[in-house]
């Protein structure tokens, strides 16, 4: 999920990247539903693989208002878990919102009384005007509204938003069955969504910590299994803690990159205003109005080696990029290949509220317009650089690669990309949400990767990258909206896109009608499709759980 709103004082501060016109509206896209927790059945279109046995979990937000009170952003929405349980062919789908504190809470009183990304609770009504006074004074509780992404830590499933707090959840039912804070196990004050695991389970996640000598990046570490039946994160630690370049203003990110010995943290110039966040709710304001984008900065690329937790002294630099979610990271022939969706404006989500995301005709094509588009780029980074290592020449001795590394001081190295397309990318929107073969080619060379393309505010087609030759693949269907791909590998595969993609398919024209599309990985052409008789808004992040 793209986490970052910003807000331009007048007209002419704003930025037009693209020219289109006659957007259809998307409005039921970010309309509430009722949540379906018995699974019922779908109507199968084409052929389900009778190999696919298991529960595709998706997330995102389901619930847009509570009483009389809307949420602001898309962000804020309650979380709604999505199962769809494949076996034999057949699909049968269920939901469920998330039971957070954040849900009882507000469900309980009949009106928003926790804050989230983009909205301010206002104090309750049913208290004096003083208790009222005295409310604004208190600091933001930090949300379990989870509705980010599925993740997994020491074989359990859990569902994640970038607060402290995780849910465990059973993937059968989708019943919450504990709240897990990470601050009772290791000194952070969050953690991100998009960790990465290693073969053997061991997983790497990144958490801020706001001390009185000022903000940290930290890497955390969580060991692969449980020692008892019932612990949770016991045996987290803290790898290393990386000193933000501004104390009070530290970076925003929503993952990292990890290849087969380094972790890398891109620290980007979106920044989070640590004054303007502890006095937002006095001055009634939200945690998305205390992030900003500072172009004056460059982007800073910190590599942190996985086993030993020490950080390189060499900083590689490039200019100022927003990157949300890296595609791949891998090490060949003395060189860091890290592979990621970025785009060169950070002010790029500038609109996502629920107002814009409602609107149609030319409203909503200037809300596209002012939104700078990610595309999949490569940078190349030199891992040996030592004292006999030449100045102001490029470091880059990779054949056909167009990125560049120069070294312009002692432990600095001047970054630029690759592109990761050709021109046609470009008439489809750039391309968001990038998933590849995670359990056999993350951290290694490969060759393929998936994502959304987006000529709308939100995906509407698929698409698959060969980087051999960077040709495209893609599907699409006027009127539907793919969410992001999944890809499950075929028995026995051989081939890096041996198997299928799955995605499920928003359809806002047309009533009870949305579906889980099966694509064959290889031709990207539709195998099958599974119709739900419900609703769905658009999700953000998923994972399938293989059954035997």
């Amino acid at each position: 999920m793209l986490y970052i709103t910003m807000h331009i004082n007048s007209a002419k501060n704003i930025n037009h990247y693209t020219n289109v016109r006659g957007l259809p509206s998307i409005e039921k896209i970010v309309s509430s539903v009722e949540d379906t927790p018995r699974p019922i059945s779908t109507q199968i279109i084409g052929t389900i693989p009778e190999w696919i046995n298991g529960n595709f979990l998706r997330n995102g937000p389901g619930k847009f208002e509570i009483g009389n009170h809307k949420f602001n952003h898309w962000f804020d929405g309650m979380a709604l878990l999505h199962q769809f349980k494949i076996s034999n062919g057949q699909v049968t789908y269920k939901s469920r919102f998330l039971s957070s504190d954040s849900y009882q809470t507000n469900k309980e009183h009949n009106r928003i009384a926790i804050s989230e990304f983009g909205t301010v609770t206002m104090p309750d009504p049913c208290k004096n005007v003083f208790q009222r006074f005295l409310s604004r004074f208190e600091s933001h509780k930090p949300t379990d509204n989870a509705n980010v992404s599925f993740v997994t830590y020491k074989g359990d499933y859990y569902v994640s938003t970038e607060t402290n707090i995780m849910h465990k959840v059973d993937p059968e039912t989708l019943e919450t069955t504990e709240k897990v804070d990470w601050s009772k196990f290791i000194a952070v004050n969050g953690a991100t969504a998009h960790p990465h695991t290693e073969p053997d389970g061991t997983t790497y996640n990144m958490g801020n910590s706001y001390t009185s000598k000022g903000s940290y990046y930290n890497i955390i570490q969580v060991p692969p299994t449980k020692k008892t039946e019932d612990e949770t994160l016991e045996g987290a630690s803290v790898l290393c803690s990386i000193p933000s370049v501004d104390k009070t203003k530290p970076s925003y990110y929503h993952s990292f990159a990890m290849s087969e010995n380094y972790v890398v943290f891109i620290e980007q110039p979106i920044k989070l205003d640590l004054l303007k966040i502890v006095t937002g709710k006095l001055r009634g304001k939200s945690i998305s109005d205390s992030i900003f984008w500072d172009p004056k900065l460059n982007t800073i690329f910190h590599l942190i080696h996985k086993h030993s937790g020490k950080v390189s002294s060499i900083k590689y630099l490039a200019k100022p990029l927003s990157t949300f979610h890296q595609i791949n990271a891998f090490e060949e022939d003395g060189f860091l290949i890290i592979d990621l969706c970025a785009s060169d404006d950070g002010q790029a989500i500038t609109n996502y509220n629920i107002q814009n995301m409602r609107k149609s005709g030319e409203a909503l094509d200037e809300v596209y317009n002012t939104l700078s588009r990610a595309f999949p780029r490569r940078f190349v980074l030199p891992l040996n650089v030592d004292r006999e290592t030449p100045y102001n020449q490029n470091l880059i001795t990779r054949p056909n690669s167009i990125a560049t590394s120069v070294r312009i001081a002692k432990n600095k190295v001047f970054c630029t990309h690759e592109d990761l397309h050709g021109e046609d990318l470009h008439e489809y929107g750039g391309l968001e949400f990038p998933q590849i073969n995670y359990h056999k080619f993350n951290t290694h060379p490969y060759r393929y990767f998936y994502g959304c393309g987006f000529r709308h505010l939100v995906g509407d087609t698929l698409i698959k990258m060969d980087l051999c030759g960077k040709r495209m693949k893609v599907w699409e269907h006027p009127g539907q909206y793919p969410s992001e791909p999944v890809f499950v590998p075929s028995p026995n595969a051989t081939e890096e896109d041996d198997g299928v993609i799955m995605s499920v398919v928003i359809t806002p024209d047309e009533d009870k009608s949305t579906f889980l599309l099966v694509l064959d990985a290889k031709t990207f052409e539709e195998l099958g499709r599974a119709v739900v008789p419900v609703n769905i808004p658009y999700g953000f992040h998923g994972t399938f759980i293989a059954t035997a």
